[in-house]
């Protein structure tokens, strides 16, 4: 499977102009809300049209505005699961399951297909259940059985977890790597949150603005962003503007320190990141002396705020995530972090 976006919509003072393939497996959409995810998905299903550009899954052209193609939705055989399921409130999950099989006139292969997804999803129990009577963890899967049912080429979920709670999500993520390891096809998740894209996906497509600032394979993206939107947005903390000082050295100014690097510095480089848990008192190089000035508790870890002696008064603090069992006592007086985690940006 694979699949071919490159797309350019005007929409009042916001421009969507994205590029990207899939290769197979699971492709995040990653940024803030307002970023242009779901609208690009909306484009792919064809609910939206874009002005200009073209895409493609494997052989079968959905857009291209300069041949003037433009297949309607219900030819793209493309499953779209919305943020908020779109059961229909007054029939039961029977029914909603169905309405995936429209098109299918012989009616033992509806109840064929519609008790294999009832098994596959485990909502036997449910079948005569309605919306209203639902959990969010059982509307989220009926949905899914909706869309599956119908043998979809290419699987989308736009924010598939945002109505729920915190307990229900994490456990629903586990089911959801299951599920779609079994769909074997392509597959396009819309998120903001960077846990449930490292999660769920293979490869990670950060968004801003309507553009894509980068595209790698998920471990990858987090160990070595690039873009420091990008860090941003996979949870770097700490980002600081900084300039070359040798070909394995940065000055960060803002700081009032300089750091020694794994990879080679280029000229232009603009900034550097280091994640919050990368600081380390027993680590011998990039040592600094640090006072601590203040904290905050979390359920499992505590984030540490500290400075650097020479660190100008209007930056930031910086933060040093520590879980509670390792915090030491009392506090270090010198902090340090490993070359290979000084994050370089060029943009």
């Amino acid at each position: 499977m694979s699949l071919s976006v490159n797309i350019y919509k005007q929409l009042g003072d916001f421009t969507l102009d994205v590029a990207f393939e899939t290769d197979g497996g699971v492709l995040g959409l990653l940024g803030a809300s307002g970023c242009g995810k779901s609208y690009t998905l909306k484009c792919i299903a064809g609910i939206e049209r874009p002005d200009r550009g073209r895409i493609v899954l494997d052989d079968t052209v959905f857009f291209d505005s300069e041949k003037h193609i433009d297949l309607p939705p219900q030819k793209r055989q493309v499953g779209y699961l919305f943020q908020n399921y779109a059961l229909f409130p007054n029939m039961t999950v029977r029914q909603n399951i169905l309405c995936g099989l429209h098109h299918e006139k012989d009616k033992a292969k509806r109840e064929a297909a519609l008790q294999q997804m009832l098994s596959f999803l485990q909502l036997e129990p449910l079948v005569n259940h309605r919306p209203a009577q639902l959990s969010g963890g059982q509307a989220q899967r009926v949905a899914l059985a909706r869309i599956l049912v119908n043998q979809p080429r290419l699987l989308m979920l736009d924010e598939p977890f945002s109505a729920l709670d915190t307990h229900l999500r994490e456990r629903l993520q586990l089911e959801m790597q299951e599920l779609l390891k079994q769909f074997g096809k392509d597959v396009l998740l819309v998120t903001h949150s960077r846990d449930e894209a490292y999660h769920l996906c293979s490869r990670i497509a950060v968004m801003d603005e309507g553009r894509l600032l980068a595209l790698q394979d998920t471990k990858k993206l987090f160990a070595d962003p690039g873009d420091r939107r990008a860090a941003a947005l996979t949870g770097c903390k700490n980002i600081a503007e900084a300039r070359k000082a040798g070909e394995y050295e940065v000055e960060v100014p803002e700081w009032g320190v300089r750091f020694t690097t794994a990879q080679p510095v280029r000229d232009d480089l603009t900034a550097i990141g280091i994640r919050a848990h990368y600081f380390n008192p027993r680590s011998p190089q990039n040592k600094c002396p640090v006072s601590f000035v203040g904290g905050m508790e979390e359920p499992f870890e505590c984030i540490l705020e500290f400075r650097y002696p020479n660190q100008r008064p209007d930056s930031p603090s910086i933060w040093w995530r520590v879980p509670k069992d390792r915090i030491p006592t009392p506090y270090p007086a010198e902090l340090g972090v490993a070359p290979a985690n000084i994050l370089l940006f060029y943009s």
